[in-house]
This record gives C-alpha cells, sequence and structure tokens, in this order.
C-alpha cells in the first residue's frame, strides 16, 4: 500500500475512534496482510517512490547476513554498514529545504546550536529483524488483542506485538512497550548528565531484564499480569552505588500499577517504592529526564489523550553502530550542548507519528508529547516534550542497532535534550571494549523476588 493511502487511513482511524474506546482486533482478512504487502510487524514491505527508502528484505536476521557469521554476544556488534558515507549534511543554513522531513525537535536543535549541530544523512538500511517465532506470534495476536479500559492495557496477545495495523494511537505506544527486546538481557552501562559547557559526571548501572512477555509458549493466563522483570543496581560513584531497583511491570495497568521496589545499601532492606513512574525524577539523572523516559518512554498511558497522527517520511537516528564501535569512549561522544554529531547516523525512513496531550485534571511536567515511532521495528526514536507553556523543552533521540545475533533491534545510546538548561543526559555508554549487552543470561522468576533483591543488597 502507498504511503498516501496510509496516511489517509490513518487520519480516518483517528476521526472515528477516539482514545478511550476500546478497539476490537483485526479482521483475518486484514491479518492476512502481514507477510504480504506488510512485513510480519505490519511496516509497508514495498519502499517508496523514488527509492530512498528500498523495500524491506527480512532485515538483518542473522550474523551471516550481516557479514559476521562468528558474531555472539557479549560482544560488540561490528557495523554492518562500514563503507556507507553520507549522502548530504543537514544544517541550519539548509534545513529549510528538508522541513517537511525533519522533527520538531531536529528543527529546535538546528536553530538554537546552528553553529555545532548538524544530521550526517546516510543511505537507508532497512536493517530491523525479529526471530521467526514473533512473527508468527504477531499474526495470532492481530485477531485477537484489545484495549483494556481506557487504553491502561491489553489482553489477547502474548509473545509478539498486539496492534501490527494500528487505528488508535495508544496502541502504537502498546507496541513499543512490549516490542520484542530479548528473552532476557544484562548490560553494564553509564549515564551522563552533561553540563552546557560539555563537564559531565558518569553514574554507572547494572541492569538486567526477563522479558516473560516474550519468552517462547508465552502463555498470558501465566503472567501473573506482568510484561517483564527488571533491576538496575547503581555501581558507581560510591556515595550512591548499591542501590537496587526492582520492579515487575505490569500488562494490563487498569487493573494493577507497576510494582516496584528499592533496596537501600543505608537502611539494609528493601522497601515498596510507589512513585517509580510517570515524572518522578530518573534514576541518578541530574533532573535531565523522568522515570517514564527511560527506554524511550514507558510505563501507563492513562494520563495522556493519544492521538494516531499518521505515518511520515523522516530523517531519524539509525543504524547508530558508530556511537556502538568499541574503540568510542565517553570522551568521544560528549561534547558541549550535544553528543558528538560525526558519530551520529540518520537515515529517511517511515515512522508512526503519534501525539499525546495530557488529560484535563491529570499532572505531569510535560503537557504533550510527540513520538516518532520505526515502522520497522515499533522501537520509538525520537520524542518532543513540550512544557505546560506548550513550548518545546526536551528533545529525545534514541540511536539504535540491531544485534543480529538475537536479532533484534534497539537502542544503543538514549539522549534527552534540555532546550532551557542547554544541559543534557546520554545513556547507554559501555566500558568494556569486548563486551555489551549479554543476551545469554539466564535467570528466573526467583531471580526477581524481593528476598532475591534482599540477599543482592546484603552480599
Amino acid at each position: 500500500m502507498q504511503l498516501a493511502k496510509f496516511a489517509a487511513a490513518a487520519a480516518l482511524a483517528v476521526a472515528l475512534a477516539p482514545a478511550a474506546v476500546t478497539h476490537a482486533a483485526v479482521s483475518a482478512q486484514e491479518a492476512a496482510r502481514l507477510g504480504a504487502d506488510l512485513t510480519p510487524l505490519g511496516a509497508e514491505k514495498a519502499g517508496n517512490a523514488d527509492g530512498s527508502i528500498p523495500a524491506w528484505d527480512g532485515g538483518l536476521s542473522s550474523p551471516a547476513k550481516a557479514g559476521f557469521p562468528n558474531f555472539a554476544s557479549p560482544g560488540r556488534a561490528p557495523d554492518p554498514f562500514p563503507n556507507d558515507k553520507p549522502l548530504f549534511k543537514i544544517t541550519a543554513a539548509n534545513m529549510a529545504q528538508y522541513a517537511d522531513k525533519l522533527t520538531e525537535g531536529e528543527k529546535a536543535m538546528l536553530r538554537q546550536y546552528k553553529d555545532t549541530f548538524f544530521l550526517n544523512v546516510y543511505p537507508t538500511r532497512r536493517s530491523a529483524a525479529s526471530p521467526q517465532r514473533i512473527y508468527d506470534a504477531i499474526k495470532r495476536n492481530a485477531t485477537t488483542a484489545q484495549l483494556a479500559t481506557g487504553g491502561n492495557g491489553f489482553t489477547g496477545a502474548v509473545e509478539g506485538i498486539p496492534f501490527p495495523i494500528p487505528k488508535q494511537g495508544v496502541e502504537v505506544f502498546w507496541n513499543h512497550v512490549v516490542r520484542y527486546r530479548a528473552d532476557a538481557a544484562a548490560r553494564d552501562i553509564g549515564q551522563a548528565a552533561v553540563t552546557a559547557t560539555g563537564s559531565y559526571n558518569m553514574v554507572k548501572f547494572h541492569d538486567e531484564f526477563l522479558v516473560v512477555y516474550s519468552l517462547p509458549n508465552a502463555k498470558e493466563s501465566e503472567l501473573d499480569n506482568v510484561i517483564l522483570y527488571f533491576t538496575q543496581e547503581t555501581m558507581a560513584p560510591a556515595r550512591i552505588a548499591g542501590d537496587i531497583l526492582l520492579v515487575h511491570e505490569t500488562l494490563d495497568q487498569s487493573k494493577e500499577n507497576r510494582r516496584a521496589w528499592i533496596y537501600n545499601p543505608g537502611q539494609r532492606r528493601v522497601q515498596r517504592a510507589p512513585n517509580i513512574a510517570f515524572d518522578n525524577p530518573g534514576t541518578a539523572a541530574d533532573g535531565l529526564r523522568t522515570a517514564d523516559q527511560f527506554d524511550m518512554y514507558n510505563g501507563s498511558p492513562e494520563r495522556y489523550d493519544w492521538k494516531l497522527v499518521g505515518k511520515k517520511e523522516m530523517y531519524v537516528p539509525y543504524n547508530s553502530y558508530k556511537l556502538h564501535w568499541a574503540k568510542v569512549k565517553a570522551d568521544d561522544v560528549i561534547r558541549p550542548l550535544h553528543i558528538n554529531q560525526d558519530l551520529a547516523r540518520y537515515e529517511l525512513h517511515r515512522v508512526w507519528v503519534v501525539d499525546s496531550v495530557l488529560k484535563p485534571g491529570q499532572r505531569h511536567i510535560y503537557k504533550r508529547r510527540t513520538l516518532y515511532v520505526d515502522e520497522d521495528s515499533w522501537q520509538i526514536i525520537g520524542v518532543d516534550c513540550y512544557d505546560n507553556r506548550d513550548q518545546l523543552w526536551r528533545v529525545q533521540e534514541g540511536h539504535g542497532i540491531n544485534w543480529y545475533n538475537v536479532p533484534t533491534f534497539w537502542t544503543t545510546m538514549e539522549m534527552t535534550y534540555d532546550l532551557q538548561s542547554r544541559r543534557y543526559l546520554a545513556l547507554g555508554f559501555e566500558d568494556r571494549v569486548d563486551k555489551s549487552i549479554d543476551f545469554g543470561v539466564k535467570r528466573t522468576l526467583r531471580d526477581y523476588t524481593t528476598l532475591a533483591l534482599q540477599s543482592r543488597g546484603t552480599r
């Protein structure tokens, strides 16, 4: 289906489907398009009219297809496109020529940092891929998934995304939340809060995930209303080291909000943490992101009304292997005002555009957020965050790569730029040259209990 038809269909869906209405599953006839004119994840399989976006050919579905047959995690994924050169550079001087394909956040960055910020645009590589079992699950889900009350969760789906042919903005949000990342993963990453002059303090985390929603042969009835289990231990600096966060992320948040606990090494005890959500401060982020900005956007959608704007061709961060490169250190990436843009890669992709606007009577520091969601992976790769004066305040970028040994498309680094303070937060630094995310880690539900948290904290 051509882009214009997709835009028209999305506009009709917005007009006919208020955000609070429960959406029924798509018909068998619609679902039959998955794997035909649509990819198994629901993207347009065909390229665009002028060929600047190629057809999807399966993505990088294996290390062999990426050109590295012996690659396995937890090593750094080598760049499968090392010989690609930028096609052109977008700067403040020429941005008007490309304005229809730039996010509002990109335009604001180009205007505010006109002497240093630019976008190097590379050939479009549709590298995103998932395992075949995920594709099979998505096709099953398409005819059974339904939103829960008010869109604050969903039922009738498991293992794959629930809404590959979305009709409402909140469905796109849920596709991002439960997109396939891995069965389990562990990573050591750094988070830098950078001042306007380029100085920074690095906070180091050890994260672990068990994504029970995506496990092979997962059953909704056995999930205990949980999508994933997550722990995050602060490793440095010493003054905050030893804090451990435990989260059970709930599936239908109209029934139960996320469950969270914190281990405090000073008190040597585990406490329930009801406020790890919404606009409460992100962990050790120096006030530069909220709790629900981790992983670009997470948690409950309940405080916002959601509008599906449509699908657009836009220049977005993609295949950011230069930022993931083993030889690149924090000092190579961090610059005053924004990261080293020579290491950032942008490509032309079709993205779903979704507006979330704060409901009357609800509270959040962001009155509105515009999401840009990759059609090939359902990964959010950009967010524009507006304050209560309707001024663009913060700009998020998700620089993603395909870990083709899984395969999964996921951010290797996340940026949050504060246009008002001229500071920014960068999350995803990896210290070890030979190590990145470990997708082979073995975990069970016993590793994510409060008893296990207490045991970890007192070792």
